[in-house]
């Protein structure tokens, strides 16, 4: 009942919003303008279901965005040099595997890091966002590299459907909220995390495994952000060594906006989605309504500073 009562609010801002920009944009509650708003929103809301256990545990990830990048030019360039202009499943698994391999290193890395030494998230997070970063603008001189019309079923994981209907992003995000949420919410590891966020020192006392549930934190995100990475190198035909930037703040404003507490111990994956969703619809209709884009970035300001104010107001 709690969450359902918390989740209030959240569905009366989509309604909404949604029933404001039909006022703006007579076309936006089409059926194909919808199904391009839950393609749209499918990277953002996957990189913000592994944020939502990082901040859950009081930590932060600011490294998602440049892993998104990195990911993306690490499957593509093992990719090309492995099937060249053919295409194979084996191959394609390998290239798979490397990417999300770089990823689960980082994560790890993160973890052990935040768990083991007293430097704070936010710069060891920092500190490999620019690691990563530079590591994908190793790749191909800093150049994007194109996906070989060949390779159908990479191109697939971002820009096809189910049946000609459901855009596949939309399936992984679905599928991984579904994933994400049972753990979180119906296992002991969901239980550790909050407890973790919630006071860390008392979970300590209380037996619970700090180091493993942290660096198990760590690596879910940073693998959260690889599945994002190949779905956006997917949609854009190409790895961009420079795309992903800014990613990591849109990830931390769905979370927030979905009730997730900055201190930590307090959120739902429900409340993440449905933030997601907020933010999604906010960067759609306004683009739709041709707002130009500094006054976008002044509303979304605007959203998460409320939505902060209003998770101090809930912690006095």
């Amino acid at each position: 009942m709690k969450v359902v009562k918390q989740m209030v609010p959240l569905l009366a801002a989509i309604i909404i919003l949604l029933l404001l920009f039909r006022i703006w944009v007579p076309s936006f509650l089409t059926p194909e303008n919808m199904l391009n708003l839950t393609q749209q929103i499918s990277v953002n809301t996957i990189l913000a279901l592994g944020m939502t256990l990082v901040i859950l545990v009081g930590g932060i990830d600011l490294s998602v965005g440049a892993m998104v990048a990195l990911v993306g030019t690490t499957t593509v360039y093992c990719l090309t040099a492995l099937s060249g202009d053919t295409q194979d499943p084996f191959m394609l698994l390998t290239a798979i595997f490397a990417g999300l391999g770089v990823a689960s290193l980082f994560g790890i890395f993160h973890g052990i890091a935040a768990a083991k030494t007293a430097m704070p998230p936010f710069i060891i997070t920092l500190a490999s966002m620019l690691i990563a970063r530079g590591c994908a603008l190793r790749f191909n001189s800093g150049l994007p590299m194109p996906i070989k019309d060949e390779q159908t079923w990479f191109l697939a994981i971002g820009n096809g459907r189910l049946f000609d209907v459901v855009p596949y992003p939309v399936v992984i995000m679905l599928s991984l909220f579904l994933l994400m949420a049972l753990l979180l919410h119906r296992t002991r590891f969901g239980q550790h995390v909050y407890a973790l966020g919630g006071n860390r020192e008392a979970a300590l006392y209380t037996g619970i495994p700090t180091v493993r549930v942290e660096i198990t934190v760590y690596l879910l995100c940073s693998l959260m952000a690889g599945v994002a990475g190949m779905i956006h190198t997917s949609q854009l035909y190409s790895a961009e060594p420079g795309s992903g930037e800014m990613f990591e703040l849109t990830a931390i404003a769905a979370v927030v906006v979905g009730g997730t507490s900055f201190t930590g111990g307090r959120g739902t994956m429900f409340g993440t989605i449905l933030g997601a969703v907020i933010i999604g619809i906010l960067d759609k209709g306004l683009n739709q309504a041709g707002v130009h884009y500094s006054l976008q970035y002044i509303v979304k300001g605007a959203v998460i500073l409320v939505a902060v104010y209003l998770d101090v107001r809930r912690n006095r």
